[in-house]
């Protein structure tokens, strides 16, 4: 069982911001958006799999984990779009 305390707090701020310099060196939004997500669909055929108990929590945290770095990265990209606007 993996330990809560060895948890990166930062870690989506951080892989977002991966992500974020991919985007201003002409990296397409929608090809990282991709990179980024796990569709539903994908989860969806993940947990109809007889994984074990902790593994399909594990799958749920990764999943939370990738929407939180997508969120976070459409935040950044949105707010690149309007600072270049009012520049």
């Amino acid at each position: 069982m993996i330990a809560r305390d060895d948890i990166d707090p930062l870690g989506p701020q951080r892989e977002a911001a991966m992500f974020y310099g991919l985007f201003l060196r002409g990296h397409s939004p929608e090809a990282l958006r991709r990179d980024i997500d796990v569709p539903k669909p994908v989860l969806d055929k993940w947990l109809r799999r007889r994984y074990e108990p902790s593994f399909r929590d594990t799958i749920h945290r990764m999943y939370s984990y990738r929407k939180q770095v997508l969120a976070i990265f459409d935040e950044l990209v949105l707010h690149e779009k309007v600072r270049v606007r009012v520049q």
